[in-house]
């Protein structure tokens, strides 16, 4: 699936890691990162900023998605686990590439619509 989201977004060549992980371990990465002491349902570490963002240019980055937060979240979205899954690192990537929500509405609204858009592409809905 995290290949077929690059392909969709033109990123033939691009690399990223993945790291499936329960809430205690990214509660303790979002601590450390981002100062923030609670669990979260995804964390996108871009390799594309920075000093050293040239060093290696098909690497986008490192996307940690909590699976308990997915399966506690699914619901909410209508969604089963897997497709919750999907739906994190469709989002996680889009963070990688440059997508903020957090800020503007403007920039909310843009990462919304491509969020969705990209998800029902990969998922077939």
């Amino acid at each position: 699936m995290a290949q077929r989201i690059l392909t969709e977004l033109g990123l033939l060549e691009a690399e990223l890691s993945l790291l499936f992980v329960n809430d205690l371990q990214i509660q303790t990465l979002n601590r450390r990162y981002l100062h923030r002491d609670k669990p979260t349902n995804v964390l996108a570490f871009p390799m594309r900023r920075g000093e050293f963002s040239t060093l290696h240019p098909h690497l986008l980055g490192d996307l940690v998605i909590s699976v308990e937060t997915a399966k506690r979240q699914s619901n909410r979205f209508g969604l089963d686990e897997m497709e919750m899954v999907i739906l994190l690192m469709v989002h996680g990537v889009l963070h990688l590439i440059g997508y903020e929500h957090e800020g503007t509405k403007k920039g909310a609204r843009e990462m919304t619509l491509k969020q969705k858009e990209l998800f029902h592409t990969i998922i077939g809905k």
